[in-house]
């Protein structure tokens, strides 16, 4: 598959049509867990991404439980019920099969509390697992950590194996009007405007991980030159772009 060439701007193409764009989001979903898989995210099946349905606002899509990240197809993504079931509705393709029911318990809550959240990602990525059990926030020393200044939470709890949308709430709760959050000794959770920004705001947020992990003595940046930097860094096309860099680098073949 041979990628066409990118401009600084392009947004993401979002389509007017329900039954195109939801083919679209399905088909990114899918790729967007081969992505997670060329990382060697997941390899255990232990992360979810997930999007909400463009027509039935209270469901979401995901990957069905049993499928290898890294061989996801749009087949495998299912549309699960605000009660935590995968629906089977062939008129739109979705079939009733078993899902990952703790991302269920941390997606649900999320996409319940926030409808302005189009789709959320997390992955026991290593950096980021292992900078979660220092229960702090990033700090801005490097570029990549100034695009998570002031718009990331810390779930600072003890809950690190989430067994009822209970704890998904309390996961919301701490989330708020951030865009992110780290989740004490399990993670990062991240979110976007499509499941592809979510996914590639979660890569920068394990690249950030890594380098507070292995700065000895960092420097904090200053407020002011954090903010400059976010406010250049983040624009609306910012999180599609990254994906599409990730996408030509570790799926060449889509």
């Amino acid at each position: 598959m041979a990628y066409e060439p990118f401009s600084p701007g392009d947004p993401e193409p979002f389509l007017a049509d329900v039954t195109a764009e939801r083919l679209r989001r399905r088909d990114q979903l899918a790729q967007c867990y081969r992505l997670f898989g060329a990382l060697r995210f997941g390899d255990m099946g232990d992360g979810h991404i997930s999007f909400r349905d463009p027509e039935r606002r209270d469901h979401f899509w995901m990957l069905r439980y049993g499928v290898s990240f890294a061989t996801a197809s749009r087949e495998d993504t299912v549309l699960v019920s605000p009660g935590g079931v995968a629906i089977e509705d062939r008129s739109i393709g979705a079939v009733a099969a078993p899902i990952n029911i703790t991302g269920y318990h941390i997606h649900h809550p999320i996409h319940e509390a926030r409808p302005d959240i189009e789709a959320a990602a997390h992955v026991h990525a290593p950096y980021a697992t292992a900078f979660s059990t220092e229960r702090r926030l990033l700090e801005p020393i490097n570029q990549e950590a100034t695009q998570f200044f002031e718009d990331h939470a810390l779930f600072d709890d003890e809950e690190v194996q989430i067994l009822s949308a209970d704890g998904g709430k309390r996961i919301a709760v701490a989330l708020d009007d951030n865009s992110h959050v780290i989740l004490a000794n399990h993670g990062v959770l991240t979110t976007g405007k499509s499941a592809a920004e979510a996914v590639a705001w979660l890569i920068e947020m394990e690249r950030a991980a890594e380098v507070a992990l292995k700065a000895k003595r960092p420097v904090r940046l200053s407020d002011e030159a954090s903010r400059i930097a976010k406010n250049d860094l983040l624009r609306p096309w910012s999180g599609w772009q990254i994906y599409n860099y990730l996408i030509r680098r570790h799926l060449p073949n889509g």
